[in-house]
């Protein structure tokens, strides 16, 4: 039978066909998206065009067979049309960790963009206001706590990382259209795939990209879905093993992915020959207030009122934005930038002008 016309400004992939005939036969027949269908997927998404049921199940089956680097880039890059970006004066390392937060261990990211930051690394972090699944306290609320400027426009984004050396963007309003789709991924009740891409967007435009993974294959997979976008292409990416998957680096043996100008290593370090000797059970805070006792640690750290396993962590996760940025050769390097950063005052400096600004 024919299809019946498709409404003006999308293609001839509604959601319902593509769960009939492509994601939606079940984990082993599955198939996966082409370019051409994933796209016009994500353009009906965020245009709000699919009934939820549909919606809710096209997420779960294309949970169930697992996205592929083809199909991310693919919504990536039309998310990417409706990103209202601002690229500051200087070219800053992007942090795009999960925006569905942390809920034991402290968010380290805010403290070591900072001390990046006064080493004289610009960088840039990203999120929304308690995304789902998990709702839980991610980099806004501990820059809240902080009394840092948060729910800003992009171009004032832009500005704060060029007068400060850190800036963050937030989605709602670099990403209207994504950030109005959280009641429905809310009542989906699992991870869909808009939890991986939005850490993706890259609002700043950087070169630089940092992330985390659970699984070496995951970041594998996201430096593939950088290579096959045609809205951005940084030039370096680099990814370790975080604590709940944030970009807050694992204690301990971890593995660390690179990828610069197409080409992917591996390879793994020994976190204690860094300076973290210890356990991530260590790094635990208070879970029904994660971003409070994570902001009250950064205003230490950074002041250099901490000489403990907190400050030896916001260390290395510093180094690892300096050197990602190739503002040190070596990960040695940079922890002795960051270092440097917290006794001379710097970072204590970056942290006063972001409350200022």
């Amino acid at each position: 039978m024919a299809q019946a016309p498709e409404p003006a400004g999308f293609g001839e992939w509604p959601l319902k066909r593509l769960m009939t005939e492509v994601v939606g036969s079940g984990v082993k027949s599955a198939e996966d998206l082409t370019r051409t269908q994933a796209t016009d997927a994500m353009r009906r998404i965020l245009a709000g065009e699919p009934d939820h049921t549909t919606l809710g199940a096209f997420w779960i089956a294309n949970r169930w067979k697992h996205n592929v680097a083809e199909e991310l880039a693919a919504y990536a890059d039309v998310i990417a049309e409706d990103v209202v970006a601002a690229e500051p004066d200087v070219d800053p390392v992007d942090c795009g960790a999960n925006y569905d937060g942390k809920g034991d261990t402290a968010i380290l990211g805010a403290a070591a963009g900072i001390v990046a930051a006064g080493a004289g690394t610009p960088v840039v972090a990203h999120s929304g206001d308690r995304v789902p699944t998990q709702k839980q306290d991610a980099y806004k609320h501990v820059l809240d706590e902080l009394g840092i400027r948060t729910e800003i426009g992009p171009a004032e984004s832009a500005d704060m990382v060029d007068e400060t050396g850190f800036g963050f963007y937030y989605q709602p309003e670099f990403a209207p259209h994504v950030d109005a789709l959280h009641g429905r991924r809310d009542q989906v009740g699992v991870r869909t795939f808009l939890n991986t891409v939005e850490t993706i967007l890259n609002p700043a435009r950087a070169d630089v990209h940092l992330g985390s993974f659970y699984h070496l294959a995951f970041a594998k997979k996201i430096t593939d879905t950088f290579d096959l976008m045609d809205a951005q292409t940084p030039g370096r990416v680099v990814m370790f093993q975080g604590m709940e998957g944030y970009d807050d680096i694992r204690p301990g043996y971890t593995k660390v992915g690179e990828w610069r100008d197409g080409e992917f290593t591996d390879y793994e370090i020994e976190t204690p020959e860094y300076g973290m000797d210890f356990d991530s059970e260590d790094l635990e805070v208070d879970p029904d207030d994660v971003a409070g006792d994570s902001a009250a640690l950064t205003a230490e750290i950074v002041a250099g009122d901490r000489d403990d396993h907190f400050a030896d962590a916001v260390a290395l996760n510093a180094a690892f934005r300096i050197y990602a940025r190739n503002d040190a050769e070596t990960l040695d390097a940079g922890l002795d930038r960051a270092r440097e950063s917290i006794d001379s005052g710097a970072a204590e400096a970056v942290l006063e002008d972001l409350r200022a600004f």
